[in-house]
Formats: structure tokens, sequence, C-alpha cells
């Protein structure tokens, strides 16, 4: 489980992922970012545009801090991302250049849609966190709105991802106490009249 930094370690490790599998592109070619505020050396950004909690997840039971004290369970979360390719200025066929940055960073996601270990960053590694990588179902119209919100900006390839589940620890404790006695007894059953 991670603290309050485990959305930014999500992202970070993410990042870090693509750039160790795209070292043939430039430094500063893959961002953490929304696609309507891309610079022109940007090839392939990833944008986190929903948070939801994991409605499977849910009901984890109180955790035993000491004797004396239980904590909350953590917030699990479901992260959607948005990938997104943008070809240089450079390129004679743009949408194909495109369709081919889109395709690598999708493959790289398909080949590591489970992430542990040493690819995990921040707070996620310490806590051994696991993260489940996969494409996310999104219809035209959600790209449509996901797209109006960034003014002035045609559309460009993308694909939908969620990242989950991500963990964030609870600060709440609940104080508790030992059993020091039990007492047990018995209640006799006395029939009603007609049963005897």
């Amino acid at each position: 489980m991670a603290g309050n930094t485990a959305i930014k370690d999500v992202g970070d490790t993410l990042i870090t992922l693509l750039k160790d599998k795209m070292k043939d592109l430039p430094d500063g070619s893959i961002v953490l970012g929304s696609p309507g505020e891309i610079k022109n050396d940007v090839r392939i950004s990833l944008f986190l545009y929903q948070v939801i909690e994991n409605i499977h997840l849910k009901n984890m039971e109180m955790q035993q801090v000491d004797l004396s004290k239980q904590r909350y369970p953590p917030l699990i979360m479901d992260l959607f991302y948005m990938l997104t390719s943008h070809p240089s200025q450079e390129a004679t066929d743009k949408t194909l250049e495109a369709h081919l940055l889109l395709g690598r960073a999708m493959q790289i996601l398909y080949d590591n849609s489970i992430v542990n270990g040493s690819a995990l960053k921040g707070s996620l590694a310490v806590n051994r966190e696991e993260l489940h990588i996969t494409l996310a179902l999104t219809s035209i119209e959600d790209m449509t709105k996901i797209w109006s919100t960034f003014q002035g900006k045609p559309y460009k390839p993308s694909a939908c991802y969620l990242v989950t589940p991500v963990l964030i620890d609870s600060t709440r404790d609940k104080s508790t106490q030992r059993v020091v006695s039990k007492e047990t007894g018995y209640d006799e059953m006395i029939p009603k009249r007609g049963e005897e």
C-alpha cells in the first residue's frame, strides 16, 4: 500500500516503462500530460483523465496496527489514461508516423500488462505493489467528449487504458480493546400452550 503519492508514482512508472522501451526517441518526447498542452517535440503523451473507486475491492477489512488500534482499509482506485501519439513536424507522412508510434506504445503496454518489482517507482516499489494495465473499451462518443476538452486541438490517434489496483493508505485509526472477560449462559425454552 502507498500513501498519497500513489497516483504520481503510477504515472512515473508508466512513463519510465515507455521511455525504457522506446530509447530511440529523444529526451522529452514521452510525457505525462494533456494532449491539449503538448509542445512540438512530444511524440507520446499519457493523460490521466479519470479516477474512480474500485468497487470490487472496496470491502476490505480493518487492518490491525497493534493490540489497541486498527486502521481503516485503503482507498482502492482504478486510473484511466489516454495514450496519444503526436507526429514530428518534419514527418512527410504525419498520419503514418502517428500510427507507428501508437502501435509501438500499445505493444509495450500489452507486453508489460503486469508491472511489479523493479519496474515500479516511488512508494509502489517500497510496498511491492503490482499494477495491471488493460486496454479500456472506450466508445467514440466518450473519446469525443474527452477530446472536446482540448479546445482547438484536432483529434489524434489515441487509446485508453485502465491501471488497477492503486491503493492509498488511510490515516484514520480506530481504538480497540482486548477481550478481558466473557460471560456465557443459556436460556430455557418454555413451550407455548398446546405445544406440550
